[in-house]
């Protein structure tokens, strides 16, 4: 009998969300993004929760439902569940950097849309904000669970592999200093209009990390070579 190879066509999309998570997701957005409006125009630290709730016209209980802590607006959101979703939808023979490239990469493209803007604002507020850096080791934890459990599917490893959580690892730390390399030395700030130019510069910065990434998962794949 002859070997079989590994399927590669694309699995099935898993169903979305229902209505009622749809929901959830929807409210999460908006105190989302009326905090980020209020940041860049208050800053982080001089921004209380209870003035993003009233941006948000929902109650300041209702912003603690979803996020137990301010800092937590700006760390959390639907995006690892996305990325693990666009892995296990790559082709399988696929490499892993190469299918999570393109899984973070959907991100900041231009179809993103008004996503993208967002997400580079929170970015930077997390290098900007000590507190903000803190806290991010755990959601980075939970990307890795969900990343790791993505890769184990496409590899037929369990999610608890040694293999599969050494590569979680130094693919999110590689991920993570590609963007801080990014934000250091190209001077992102908070965009405080949604304007042309704005638009532009959020173009430029989306361009910039894109590349920063390409560059980080590009020595990963060549073996880290110094």
């Amino acid at each position: 009998m002859p070997k079989a190879t590994p399927p590669t066509s694309q699995p099935q999309r898993r169903p979305g969300p229902g209505l009622r998570e749809r929901k959830k997701i929807k409210t999460r957005q908006a105190i989302r993004r009326a905090a980020l409006r209020l940041f860049a125009e208050q800053g982080y630290e001089a921004t209380p929760v209870d003035r993003i709730a009233a941006a948000a016209d929902v109650s300041t209980s209702t912003v603690f439902r979803y996020f137990p802590a301010k800092e937590d607006i700006v760390l959390t959101d639907e995006y690892d569940a996305l990325m693990a979703e666009a892995i296990r939808e790559r082709p399988r023979d696929e490499s892993p950097t190469a299918s999570l490239r393109h899984a973070v990469v959907g991100l900041l493209g231009p179809a993103a849309g008004t996503e993208r803007e967002e997400l580079l604002a929170r970015l930077a507020l997390v290098r900007q904000v000590p507190a903000l850096r803190a806290r991010m080791s755990g959601g980075l934890a939970d990307s890795g669970t969900l990343l790791g459990e993505a890769l184990a599917e496409r590899s037929g490893r369990a999610p608890d592999d040694f293999e599969v959580r050494v590569a979680v690892g130094a693919v999110l730390g590689a991920l993570r200093e590609a963007v801080f390399h990014c934000l250091d030395h190209h001077h992102h700030h908070l965009p405080t209009a949604t304007t042309a130019s704005t638009a532009r510069a959020t173009a430029t910065r989306a361009d910039a990390m894109t590349t920063a990434i390409d560059r980080a998962l590009d020595l990963l794949s060549r073996g880290i070579p110094l």
